[in-house]
């Protein structure tokens, strides 16, 4: 068996926007490229830091991403941002743009919920919660000694 360094696109998380470097790839004995990925509640931590440390506004798939991780449900998490659940389903859908308020409110639970490394506070949060088409890529680091880092924005 041959080992690696390498980056991968992790979409197993549901996002298409989530890139790890540091992970070793190991070649098994047919020559397939097999991957290991540690610490998975560590790893999703740091991406949920990601999407709130966004300079602009969350997406679809993002939102669905952190209202899982918070273990909420559509109807619970509309009833904190004062929807109704259909709207946060429009929104995971992208049937609609996650109305500005709703989204900062949104961050700042992932931030308590998940007990995230964020000293954005509200004003900071409510700029960045501005919808945008541009992708945001989030960078990650894996280390075997410091676990996961978010890497800043390129």
């Amino acid at each position: 068996m041959e080992n690696a360094m390498n980056s991968h696109h992790y979409t197993e998380c549901g996002l298409k926007n989530v890139f790890i470097s540091g992970l070793d790839f190991v070649n098994d004995d047919e020559g397939d490229e097999i991957i290991t990925i540690p610490a998975v509640n560590e790893l999703h931590r740091v991406i949920a830091l990601g999407i709130v440390s966004h300079e602009h506004g969350i997406s679809p798939d993002e939102l669905r991403f952190l209202r899982t991780e918070m273990g909420y449900t559509q109807a619970e998490l509309a009833v904190l941002v004062h929807h109704d659940k259909q709207s946060v389903g429009r929104w995971e859908r992208g049937e609609f743009v996650i109305d500005g308020s709703a989204e900062t409110i949104i961050r700042r639970l992932a931030i308590e919920k998940l007990d995230l490394a964020s000293g954005a506070g509200m004003d900071e949060l409510s700029r960045r919660s501005v919808h945008t088409l541009k992708p945001q890529p989030i960078q990650i680091q894996h280390s075997n000694d410091d676990g996961y880092q978010l890497l800043a924005a390129a």
